[in-house]
């Protein structure tokens, strides 16, 4: 009986095979890649505020606390905005005719909130709890990166799952001493993995990674 398919017919069948694998492949790698981008993630991206608000100014300048504008981020999931009487604190003596800073004086006046437009965005069905990160040894520039060196806030993190599930997994990579949680200088030392495993196994540390810690 004579051949129906030429030789070459196996070679080119296998070439499929291999090609069509690799072809998935290499798409599955690119949608991941896009989906880890800034593009998707909004990573490195300045969002347009009612007011320029320098946290290099005020964190970096001035040397002022994380707690004194977010002043439930240690008691409650939210670290809070200021209110705008917080920012008249030093406004109404300083830069208090900028026509910069009309808005707050505006919302004091009017007793109507300032509409900050939020820079960490988590998805509604995330729960987040900063109050058990910074009392755990989290500090504030390990998810929110050198705030003091950010003319315009911008999200530095992807904020992406994995990214949550690398600290969860391996919480001795970014705990710090509790007195250095809200200093944004602090520079984690050459031996950080033991150091930070000494610091989970004195407080116990126990991050989990059930889908209902975030997702509730």
């Amino acid at each position: 009986m004579a051949q129906v398919f030429h030789r070459s017919t196996n070679t080119l069948s296998k070439l499929s095979i291999f090609g069509a694998a690799f072809l998935a492949a290499f798409a599955l790698y690119v949608i991941l890649e896009v989906n880890r981008s800034g593009y998707v993630t909004r990573a490195g991206e300045v969002r347009d505020q009612p007011i320029p608000f320098s946290h290099q100014h005020h964190v970096g300048g001035l040397g002022i606390d994380c707690r004194y504008c977010h002043t439930s981020v240690e008691v409650s999931a939210s670290a809070g905005l200021p209110p705008t009487r917080t920012c008249m604190n030093c406004h109404s003596q300083i830069w208090s005719q900028s026509p910069m800073l009309e808005p707050v004086r505006a919302s004091f006046r009017d007793g109507e909130s300032i509409e900050w437009v939020r820079v960490h965005d988590l998805p509604d069905f995330v729960y987040f709890d900063h109050s058990a990160h910074v009392n755990r040894g989290v500090g504030c520039t390990t998810c929110h990166g050198r705030v003091d060196r950010m003319p315009l806030m911008y999200q530095e993190k992807s904020l992406q799952m994995e990214w949550c599930l690398d600290c969860h997994r391996q919480p001795q990579k970014y705990v710090r001493p509790q007195s250095e949680v809200y200093n944004p200088r602090w520079i984690p030392p050459a031996d950080q993995p033991a150091q930070g495993r000494k610091i989970v196994d004195e407080r116990r540390l126990q991050p989990r990674t059930s889908c209902n810690t975030c997702h509730r």
